[in-house]
């Protein structure tokens, strides 16, 4: 039986979403998505002045009021954050796939943190089929996202179930 666990993620937050399967699917509607946990980047939540002495970069002045530019590398060190938070991200999406017991994971990410979650996963032990989809869907809510995610074919379609018993007039 396929057990869906599903990563929404962008630059500032990760959500996590599993797809419970249905155990009377004649008698209840679903399986519906149920958001498990959330990550927040710590790098985001920071003012500039927590993450760096000087808030501007590139300049300095000198004396004789000359100024002069440098390169300080915030990007490098940027891009360093970003690599930590797919981390805790990878560890995260390990974690619940055990607890809950899942094999497929639907990861959907902005393109550039999807690149650094597949290095991430990269290193995990395959026990997890993947899907991607590389496109920013973090702010939609479970219902939402679970219909976006079927017409695109990486869920089930949500069920309604017909009470038993009930007639259809014409």
């Amino acid at each position: 039986m396929t057990r869906f666990l599903v990563a929404v993620v962008d630059g500032a937050k990760a959500r996590f979403l599993t797809l419970e399967p249905l155990d009377a699917p004649e008698l209840e509607s679903g399986p519906d998505l149920t958001e498990r946990c959330e990550l927040l980047n710590p790098a985001v939540e920071m003012a500039g002045q927590d993450l760096w002495a000087n808030t501007k970069t590139g300049r300095n002045r000198g004396s004789g009021s000359r100024g002069h530019s440098y390169d300080d590398h915030r990007g490098n060190h940027l891009v360093e954050f970003e690599r930590r938070f797919a981390q805790a991200i990878g560890a995260q999406m390990e974690s619940l796939a055990t607890a809950y017991e899942l094999n497929t994971l639907v990861l959907v990410a902005e393109p550039q943190i999807l690149g650094i979650l597949r290095g991430c996963l990269a290193g995990s032990n395959g026990r997890l089929q993947v899907q991607e989809l590389a496109k920013d869907l973090c702010k939609m809510k479970p219902r939402q996202l679970q219909d976006y995610l079927a017409q695109r074919g990486l869920l089930p379609t949500r069920q309604v179930a017909i009470a038993a018993g009930r007639s259809r007039r014409g």
